[in-house]
């Protein structure tokens, strides 16, 4: 969320990829250009610092040169209920360390959100029935972009058994609610924003506040520039099934720091 989180994943990413030795890093820069989609020069940041791949979401083409830099990057996922016509892809298969393979998909959910996006449900199930548990993909992530939190259980509990994590992002706020699901899929309704949480949902809090008490604009949204918090989930997986083993919420830095993995 706009440069204070952005400056959280370069000073916060490269260091827990050492010390946890992770092997795969999915970031989402939705709001990582001023709160406002995500630039080419901020989704080559993001990846520098560490990222293997970076999500968007419904701002994904905000900022026009995402258009291109799309194309030029496949480590750069939109969600795949976009727009048919949208460029890039939503989902892709990505290289691990020892040889395996790790799939990331993204959608967009419908309820609540201002344009009426194709079923999610429908769009995701091509991806997951030909990438079935313990076939090409070690692990299968699914990024569920949407504001509804009973939508992104449905989807985790749609996905359960055939994925390894899916994830809630969009609305900000980190949720408590971090889980292996019945049939063996990780699962966290939202993995709330890196950036200053002293704020109203990562924007300065005097122009959201002036409009919630006046119901009058004054001004634009800016996002926070405070210390911010990055925020996630770390999630560990079979190679042979696929499924999650272990999962915990990832709070560094900033208002809301708290343990590693």
């Amino acid at each position: 969320m706009g440069r204070s989180g952005r400056k959280a994943v370069a000073d916060h990413l490269p260091r827990l990829r050492s010390e946890w030795r992770l092997d795969f890093v999915v970031v989402n820069g939705e709001n990582a250009t001023n709160g406002m989609g995500l630039s080419g020069d901020h989704a080559k940041g993001l990846l520098e610092a560490g990222a293997d791949c970076v999500t968007l979401g419904d701002h994904a083409f905000d900022q026009k040169d995402m258009m291109q830099a799309i194309e030029q990057d496949q480590r750069i996922i939109r969600p795949i209920n976009f727009a048919k016509g949208a460029p890039g892809r939503g989902y892709r298969l990505f290289d691990a360390p020892g040889g395996r393979k790790i799939l990331v998909a993204q959608v967009l959910g419908q309820v609540f959100m201002k344009r009426p996006f194709d079923d999610p449900f429908s769009a995701i199930e091509p991806v997951l029935k030909s990438h079935p548990p313990g076939g090409r993909a070690q692990a299968i992530i699914v990024d569920m972009h949407c504001e509804a939190t009973s939508e992104k259980m449905a989807m985790g509990h749609y996905c359960d058994g055939r994925a390894s994590l899916v994830v809630g992002t969009h609305t900000h706020v980190p949720t408590a609610d971090a889980q292996v699901l019945p049939k063996g899929t990780g699962y966290l309704t939202d993995a709330g924003m890196c950036g200053d949480y002293d704020s109203v949902i990562g924007m300065d809090k005097a122009e959201p506040m002036r409009r919630f008490i006046t119901g009058m604009p004054k001004s634009r949204f800016t996002p926070a520039l405070g210390e911010a918090t990055l925020s996630g989930i770390y999630l560990e997986t079979d190679d042979r099934t696929g499924k999650a083993t272990r999962t915990k919420m990832i709070r560094v830095g900033g208002r809301l720091e708290q343990a590693g993995p």
